[in-house]
């Protein structure tokens, strides 16, 4: 060891005897530093040149090579020497191509002295964890936090390094031990082996066994008290201190130099003890204690091997970060649903499982508190909930944050069950002074008897939540198999019908409407059918509410208006002008801000009057929200169209708002149609239908009429038009013209 010593001190007297200012005379008389700038945008080599061109560093010139490629720079690098910089792209001929670069750069050429800079403008191709331990790389930035200022103060922090590597490496042993110190500590795993290995590695380094502890500010801590700073790793001698605030075990002295380091934010060296600073690494200020004095010599040697550490802190410090990202919720510091499918994982292959519960919470009306009180009460609001369902289940569950205002609960089914976590909910929550009175709506799956995965468990148990919530809010429901049948099959059936849609099988077929005064047919009504690839037909009460529950029947219901309009210029074409079509529109299909202009591109696009088109709606739709549909209805009015209110007494309509529609029609539902076949009733209900119309000078048309006595009654009402099979059944476009000719 004292050989290495004298080693190390020959090695460092050039750089001990030189001051700033000889070494700045020396470097006017040196050529510039050589950067070399691989990357596959001619753009970026450019930037990078006005950014930097006309800078000195160290009273040395940049000087640039250009390399495009991958493979361009392995050449270049072949035969160039006395690179101090490489800004290198990540991603290139290949997404690993950079990296592979700096295998190369280091291993085969061995050239370790140049600072190699990754750069990327893709952040999802960011270097892996373990890449950024595996690489010797120095620094990484993405192109676009690369400001000139900040590129101007990446470019010089490296050279300044490699000036610093080179001088030493003149003629020392100084630097071997540093590499490997620097290597050693990229092999270690978190942040607390880091900070314990960095104790180590300057004991090496010294040539002495040293005691020292390492200290970290919280993240984002801009407090600037030592005594907040937290221990992270100590040697034999501090090792109580770990885990614990400063202030909690740090004598005065200890605090007293530790403070100063963070006041003049830089190293100190002291008689009783020595401070290594690193400034905001991963937001956070880190120290190093060393309880011995350092001479001169050391001072240099310590320098540059902080230089190395800093990156390899910053890159754990990012590991830990990404790590809590990847498992945590920020916002309440809960498990994540990624984390929650890994200890689901586990339970499910545990014994513990025949016992377990898992749950998904999800709270009433919270978007609702969070659009009146605002995001940041929401957000207090949500870890109010967090923190006493922590309170509540302790550590006996698993608790995590898997939605907005969705909770989920893993635990033994005694803990984990309605009544027990209805009582979380039982006291108003107090947030910002504001007492708000919460209830949740939760579902349930028994993993005892259950075969699926983790994340079929946690689909199923979203599909017992969504369930409960269908029945009644505050309410649950535990998952059954019968469950996942129904929404598997709805799934199925939702890809069935878009793949059915995109190869037209899908079509459209229209069922006369007649004057049952005179036989005559006055227009027809546009019905939508669906025929399997096998010749079968899907009833379209099944797949309709799957069109509207996926969003399809947004574009299904466009295709069915314009193919309505083409076949009703059709009709008009042979003759028929005073023939009128009919069309269902869909409350999605309504509701959609685009639905107007939908409207007016198929009438305009097709050019059929306006007036001979009717758009027919369902009655729970126009009481849903009456005035928002008033004012559509004044633009279908004034684009020429009619509407009529389809299946008419089956909902529960407000005359006062039907009176405000102006509407032109009422369409009688085929179960009062079907009552007058009743001996029992004679319709008593499609008669008051007819004669609220009649009040309200709208026309009125009955469906599903069957049979002559239906027709013979409606017509005694005063209803004199009607559709069903008395008269025809919906029939494709050749029939229709056939029909109409023929009646």
């Amino acid at each position: 060891m004292s050989e290495m010593n004298h080693v190390n001190d020959d090695a460092l007297v050039f750089m001990d005897e030189l001051s700033d200012d000889q070494l700045n005379d020396i470097n006017k008389h040196q050529p510039g530093w050589r950067v070399m700038i691989i990357d596959d945008d001619p753009d970026v080599h450019s930037a990078t040149m006005f950014a930097l061109g006309n800078l000195e560093i160290q009273n040395r010139p940049l000087n640039f090579l250009h390399a495009y490629s991958a493979t361009e720079a392995r050449e270049i690098l072949s035969h160039e020497t006395n690179i101090a910089v490489i800004l290198l792209d990540v991603v290139m001929e290949q997404e690993d191509a950079g990296l592979t670069l700096v295998n190369y750069v280091r291993k085969t050429l061995g050239l370790h002295d140049v600072r190699i800079i990754l750069r990327t403008g893709q952040p999802g191709y960011a270097p892996e964890i373990d890449a950024i331990r595996d690489y010797d790389i120095n620094d990484y930035k993405t192109k676009s936090e690369l400001t000139r200022t900040k590129l101007y103060t990446t470019v010089t922090s490296a050279i300044r390094s490699y000036e610093q590597i080179c001088a030493i490496t003149a003629n020392q042993r100084g630097l071997e031990l540093i590499v490997n110190a620097s290597t050693e500590l990229m092999s270690q795993k978190g942040l607390q082996n880091f900070a314990t290995g960095i104790l180590q590695q300057i004991a090496i380094l010294l040539g002495r066994k040293v005691e020292g502890l390492i200290c970290s500010s919280g993240e984002n801590d801009e407090s600037n008290k030592v005594d907040q700073f937290t221990v992270i790793a100590g040697s034999h001698s501090f090792i109580s201190y770990v885990e614990h605030d400063i202030a909690r075990n740090g004598n005065s002295e200890l605090r007293e130099i530790l403070q100063q380091s963070l006041d003049l934010r830089s190293n100190v060296f002291a008689s009783k003890g020595s401070v290594l600073y690193f400034d905001n690494v991963g937001q956070r200020n880190i120290c190093v204690f060393l309880q011995t004095q350092i001479n001169e010599l050391d001072k240099r040697l310590l320098d540059v091997f902080c230089s190395n550490v800093a990156v390899g802190l910053s890159n754990i410090m990012l590991t830990s970060k990404l790590h809590k990202f990847a498992y945590f919720d920020p916002l309440t510091g809960l498990a994540n649903r990624l984390r929650l499918l890994q200890t689901l994982n586990e339970t499910l292959s545990a014994p513990i499982k025949d016992k377990s519960v898992l749950s998904l919470i999800d709270i009433d009306h919270f978007a609702e508190t969070n659009d009146a009180l605002g995001h940041q009460f929401g957000d207090m609001l949500l870890c109010a909930v967090a923190n006493r369902l922590l309170n509540h289940f302790g550590t006996a569950c698993h608790l995590a944050r898997v939605g907005g205002d969705t909770f989920a609960l893993l635990g033994n089914e005694y803990l984990v069950c309605p009544e027990n976590i209805a009582q979380v909910f039982h006291h108003p929550f107090n947030v910002d002074q504001q007492d708000v009175q919460l209830s949740s709506t939760i579902g349930l799956v028994r993993l005892g008897n259950y075969d699926g995965g983790s994340s079929d468990a946690l689909k199923d148990t979203n599909i017992a939540l969504k369930r409960a919530k269908s029945h009644q809010r505050s309410s649950y429901t535990y998952f059954t198999v019968d469950m996942g049948v129904e929404i598997r099959e709805r799934v199925r059936m939702m890809h069935a019908l878009r793949a059915a849609f995109e190869n037209e099988r899908l079509f459209v077929v229209y069922q006369p409407q007649i004057d049952m005064r005179t036989g005559r047919a006055i227009g027809a009504e546009a019905l939508l059918r669906w025929k399997t690839e096998d010749g079968q037909f899907v009833p379209p009460d099944q797949f309709i509410p799957i069109a509207e529950y996926s969003g399809l029947i947004v574009d299904i219901g466009e295709w069915v208006l314009r193919s309505a309009c083409f076949e009703l210029m059709e009709l008009h074409a042979l003759g028929f002008t005073d023939f009128k079509m009919a069309v269902n529109v869909s409350q999605a299909q309504f509701s959609h801000p685009l639905f107007l202009q939908s409207l007016e591109r198929a009438l305009n696009d097709t050019q059929a009057p306006a007036q001979c088109v009717e758009l027919e709606i369902t009655e729970s739709m126009a009481m849903t929200d009456p005035e928002l549909l008033i004012q559509t209805l004044q633009h279908i009015k004034r684009l020429g169209a009619q509407v009529s209110i389809d299946d008419f007494g089956t909902g529960f309509s407000s005359l006062s708002h039907l009176q405000k529609l102006n509407v032109d029609k009422l369409k009688i539902d085929r179960a009062f149609v079907n009552e007058i076949s009743d001996k029992s009733g004679e319709g008593s209900i499609a008669k008051m239908i007819v004669q609220l119309s009649q009040s309200l000078n709208i026309k009125v048309i009955a469906e599903g009429v069957e049979t002559e006595h239906q027709a013979d009654t409606l017509l005694s009402f005063g209803c004199h038009l009607a559709q069903g099979y008395l008269y025809a059944r919906p029939l494709a476009k050749a029939d229709l013209r056939a029909w109409i000719a023929n009646n």
